[in-house]
């Protein structure tokens, strides 16, 4: 199993970039599906992405396709998240977390996750 670390979260202007890096240690990072979840203030966990294990297949919510971006580079044992023309409902915690069996958009279905990194959005 893996372990996950979330950074590059902060204050962003509306209209702004931002690319959050998630850092895993143990073994066989290459393995493993990546998901990209968020949660706003008061609201529930949302699925915001998902990469496959080499990186080939990507897949989004529908409502955030366009503005986010998921890589990873398996030699570093990192995924990215890159979001574009941030808005002020993007600010939420954001979560990455992988999973073994199969790329999915369910957060019952990762078997780690991380802490989570802050995004918060300004006007």
């Amino acid at each position: 199993q893996v372990q996950l670390v979330e950074s590059g979260g902060g204050l962003v202007q509306a209209g702004g970039s931002l690319t959050l890096s998630c850092i895993a240690s143990g073994r066989g990072f290459s393995t493993y599906s990546v998901g990209w979840f968020r949660q706003a203030p008061g609201k529930g966990r949302e699925f915001v992405g998902v990469i496959n294990w080499s990186g080939e297949t990507t897949y989004y919510a529908e409502s955030l396709k366009g503005r986010f971006t998921i890589s990873r580079d398996n030699d570093k044992s990192t995924a990215f998240l890159r979001a574009d023309s941030l808005k002020p409902d993007d600010t939420a915690i954001y979560y990455c977390a992988a999973d073994w069996a199969s790329i999915s958009t369910k957060e019952g279905d990762y078997d780690s996750w991380g802490q989570g990194t802050q995004v918060t959005v300004a006007s």
